[in-house]
């Protein structure tokens, strides 16, 4: 398989957003968004404590972060596959060390936009507050300097799909649980 090669766009909007974290604060927030992320950790975590908070929506909330799991999964699938190597920049050094060397497509952004896709669609408080968190998350990865832009787009896009995919599944109520 041909590796995604790196588009002119591709480079300057990562130099462009690596830039950004000339502002402390905006390096200590791409870092802990970074650290939160690593291997779907914030988005595993969220869905297992809604999941004991909401019971209600238990198996709902359990089907939901198995998804992002799943996402997360094909995502280091793919770069198994397409083994793309992480960003370069001359200039500036990443902020964060990262698990893999392999980019495409970001796992991040993966468990991002399958969390956002479907813990937005358990409750309002989750369509409001999950995708804004998810798309930071998104941008902290090409902030700290270890995703191209196509990486996070096409995370995305993997991310998002596998959820929708599985959104039928996701709300199918358990035996004895509450519609």
């Amino acid at each position: 398989m041909q590796k995604p090669s790196c588009t002119d766009a591709d480079q300057r909007l990562l130099a462009a957003l690596r830039d950004c974290a000339g502002d402390p604060r905006v390096a200590a927030a791409a870092r802990a968004l970074s650290f939160a992320g690593e291997h779907g950790a914030l988005w595993l975590a969220a869905g297992l404590a809604a999941a004991a908070a909401d019971r209600d929506r238990r198996g709902a909330w359990l089907r939901g972060t198995a998804l992002v799991a799943a996402a997360h999964l094909a995502s280091m699938g793919v770069k198994r596959v397409v083994r793309r190597p992480r960003p370069h920049l001359p200039a500036a050094e990443p902020l964060v060390r990262t698990a893999g060397r392999h980019s495409f497509p970001s796992s991040h952004a993966s468990s991002a936009a399958a969390a956002a896709v479907a813990f937005g669609s358990l409750r309002p408080a989750g369509a409001h507050l999950v995708p804004p968190l998810a798309a930071a998350m998104c941008v902290s990865r090409m902030v700290a300097g270890v995703h191209y832009p196509s990486d996070i787009a096409a995370g995305a896009l993997l991310g998002g799909a596998t959820a929708r995919a599985g959104a039928a599944w996701m709300r199918k109520p358990l035996e004895g649980e509450r519609r």
